[in-house]
């Protein structure tokens, strides 16, 4: 297993900013893969919400090795930025939950939006570090708008 930057997860704001942080570059820039795993829980799950056209929500399930494997050939051929504008954590002793709002770009700039939604992150300490265990998203879509309390300050 990779060993984490100390930097990464010493607090939940380090592991959200890192999970940022490595997933954001431009196009034909390899991620830090190591760095990623090292974030992760062994058997930690990332979980997708899925819209097909038929319009019923499905989920994409996988483990960091198949995110990995989904993520790279896009990374590779485009730019994807995406940062958070806007947090909720709720924590309650070595677990927390952060309902983290972001928006991507294509650009780091945000001149090419891509979208946002929001990333739920489940996270663990151990008393030594801060593990995400599992990470679910969704994009806002019509219909499906992101609540006033998730907002930045600003918008809400």
């Amino acid at each position: 297993m990779a060993e984490p930057l100390p930097s990464d997860v010493g607090s939940i704001d380090q592991v959200v900013a890192a999970l940022y942080d490595v997933i954001s570059g431009p196009a034909g820039q390899r991620r830090d893969w190591d760095r990623l795993r090292a974030l992760f829980y062994p058997g930690a799950r990332l979980l997708r919400t899925v819209l097909p056209p038929e319009g019923k929500a499905e989920m994409a399930a996988m483990d960091i090795e198949g995110f990995i494997a989904m993520a790279d050939p896009f990374f590779q051929a485009k730019g994807f930025f995406e940062h958070e504008v806007a947090q909720r954590v709720d924590q309650f002793g070595h677990i927390a939950q952060v309902f983290s709002t972001y928006e991507a770009s294509g650009d780091p700039d945000g001149h090419e939006p891509l979208g946002r939604g929001i990333n739920s992150i489940q996270l663990w300490s151990d008393g030594q570090r801060w593990w995400v265990m599992n990470l679910l998203w969704d994009d806002e879509r019509p219909g499906n708008p992101i609540p006033p309390g998730l907002l930045p300050k600003e918008e809400s």
